[in-house]
């Protein structure tokens, strides 16, 4: 095929894809490395409304303090939050040395295990907030069929943080399935590449 004269074969045509996908790939770190740092704070900010949350109340001389550790649901929250906190940090810290560095992730391996983690820790987070929030539903509303009394009513304060901590996870728990959809596009687009060589015969 001749284009203006001059010859060109299909081993010499231009192609520009990889100035492209370089791009693409700082984007994506860079994506990846702000959702990992805003989860990880937002976590430990969760895990500190919600664990340090304490109120007193006064019933007929008998002190009754209501603390997180009084519903399971709570514990729960407190425990995902930590452990989505510490994990975000180490990825971070991977995040940064990776870009620093200037290194890409070619390994499949590695690639799942991260994949697997996200994914299992935005699913984690999830299932927290789920019970965490039917559990603060059954303190605001009460249930009359079970004769559970609106604690709400008592401890307004204590709800009120409790309620800040759970909107602070469902965040997390937004910013988790994010970052699995990243690292979902880190895998695949390994799979991906692997497949362009296979095709084209390399």
């Amino acid at each position: 095929m001749s284009y203006l004269g001059v010859g060109v074969s299909p081993g010499n045509v231009p192609v520009y894809h990889g100035t492209n996908l370089k791009v693409i790939d700082r984007r994506v770190r860079v994506a990846e490395l702000v959702l990992r740092c805003l989860i990880c704070g937002l976590s430990v900010l969760a895990a500190l409304l919600v664990g340090t949350d304490t109120q007193i109340k006064e019933i007929f001389t008998i002190q009754k303090k209501a603390r997180f550790t009084d519903m399971k649901a709570l514990v729960f929250l407190v425990a995902a939050n930590g452990i989505t906190a510490a994990y975000s940090l180490v990825q971070g810290v991977r995040c940064v040395v990776g870009m620093v560095r200037g290194t890409i992730l070619f390994s499949k391996p590695l690639a799942l295990v991260f994949f697997s983690g996200d994914q299992a820790l935005a699913y984690l987070n999830v299932a927290a907030v789920g019970a965490a929030a039917q559990s603060a539903a059954f303190a605001k509303l009460g249930q009359t069929k079970l004769q559970w009394m609106v604690i709400c009513n008592m401890y307004g304060k204590f709800c009120n943080q409790i309620g800040e901590g759970i909107a602070v996870s469902l965040l997390v728990s937004i910013c988790m399935v994010g970052l699995s959809c990243i690292s979902a596009f880190g895998l695949f687009r390994l799979y991906g590449s692997n497949k362009a060589k296979n095709n084209s015969g390399w």
